[in-house]
């Protein structure tokens, strides 16, 4: 059987949709979440095999939700929204398939059928990449029993370690459920070491070491290290040979 994850502001939308799902007795709806930043952790935690995702919510968007997402874990998505048909045209091309409020019993069983006819023949993801933000202009971390929408300006560096991936500003460091990766793809920051992307406005100076190696000291004081690999690119981004 299929997992559900079901993402919506609307408690009672999202109770609604729950019920429907669970009627039809063919996929498990394994959690649900009442905003983006909430559904991105679950998605990364739990893998659900598809994501039933509204599309207007504050703070960050459904669609900008994809945009956080691996492209390489990327589960089936199947927008939920208040739309009319004619303005959802452009994403038809895009998500997997789409589902009108309120819902109709009778669509979402046709979704569900391509659903499994889907994973049935293990088909590769959807590329929502035409739909998404190219970039990310904040970044969600969680930390001190609160989660936080951190400007990417004020990013120094993010690195990844035992813990997670981890964001550091000139005040505090905190937690995402973002990748390297993404972080990379999506935003100004670069990288420098394996483990390391740093944003250059940040960099105060850069200590050259022995055997090609160096370090970089953030304004804040903040020390990130730079492996051979990336030091060429670096410097040539900061504009030294």
């Amino acid at each position: 059987m299929l997992t559900a994850l079901v993402i919506d502001d609307e408690l009672f939308a999202r109770e609604d949709l729950i019920d429907f799902i669970e009627q039809t007795q063919q996929i498990e709806v394994i959690a649900q979440a009442g905003n983006a930043i909430q559904g991105l952790q679950k998605i990364n935690t739990l893998k659900p095999d598809v994501v039933f995702l509204d599309i207007h919510m504050p703070q960050v968007s459904g669609i900008e939700l994809l945009s956080m997402l691996d492209p390489e874990n990327m589960p089936a998505v199947v927008f939920v929204t208040a739309y009319d048909q004619y303005a959802l045209q452009a994403f038809e091309d895009n998500a997997f398939d789409y589902l009108l409020k309120p819902i109709d019993p009778a669509r979402l069983n046709k979704t569900i059928c391509r659903l499994n006819k889907r994973f049935k023949k293990q088909l590769p993801p959807v590329d929502l990449s035409s739909i998404t933000p190219a970039t990310l202009d904040q970044v969600p971390c969680s930390g001190h029993n609160r989660i936080m929408l951190i400007p990417i300006d004020d990013i120094e560096v993010a690195y990844s370690d035992f813990s997670g991936v981890n964001i550091q500003t000139a005040q505090h460091t905190t937690s995402s459920q973002l990748t390297l990766k993404v972080l990379e793809e999506k935003t100004p920051l670069i990288r420098c070491h394996r483990q390391y992307l740093v944003s250059t406005k940040a960099i105060r100076e850069i200590k050259l070491l022995e055997q090609g190696l160096a370090e970089i000291v953030t304004m804040s004081g903040y020390h990130a290290p730079v492996s051979r690999r990336y030091l060429k690119v670096l410097k040539e981004k900061l504009g030294f040979s």
